[in-house]
C-alpha cells in the first residue's frame, strides 16, 4: 500500500499525502519518521484536508517531529476547526 500512497501523493492528492503521514506516525509499512509525516502532513493541511490539518496541529503541540510551538499548532487546529472538525476547536481551547 505504501507505494501506491506515495505514487499518488507525489502527484498531489491531498488524501494520499495525508494517508502516508499516518503510515509514517505508525510506522506501518515503512519506519515510524515524524519529520517524513510532518511534511506529508503540511502538503495535505495546505490543500484543505482537514484531517492533516488536525494532526500538524497536534505535532506542533506535542513537539514530534517539529520544535513544540503552540502558536503554530493553534493556528492549525484553528483552520481544522473552522472547516468544521469538532476536536480541532476542543484542541484549540486546551491551548489557551
Amino acid at each position: 500500500a505504501v507505494q501506491w500512497y506515495r505514487k499518488a501523493a507525489e502527484q498531489g492528492i491531498a488524501n494520499a499525502q495525508y494517508n502516508l503521514g499516518v503510515m509514517y506516525v505508525e510506522g506501518q509499512g515503512v519506519r515510524q519518521d515524524y519529520v517524513q509525516a510532518v511534511q506529508w502532513f503540511r502538503k495535505a493541511a495546505e490543500q484543505g484536508n482537514i484531517e492533516a490539518q488536525h494532526n500538524l496541529g497536534a505535532v506542533y503541540a506535542n513537539g514530534q517531529g517539529v520544535r513544540r510551538d503552540h502558536k503554530i499548532a493553534k493556528e492549525w487546529f484553528g483552520k481544522a476547526c473552522d472547516n468544521g472538525l469538532q476536536q480541532s476547536c476542543d484542541a484549540y481551547r486546551t491551548l489557551d
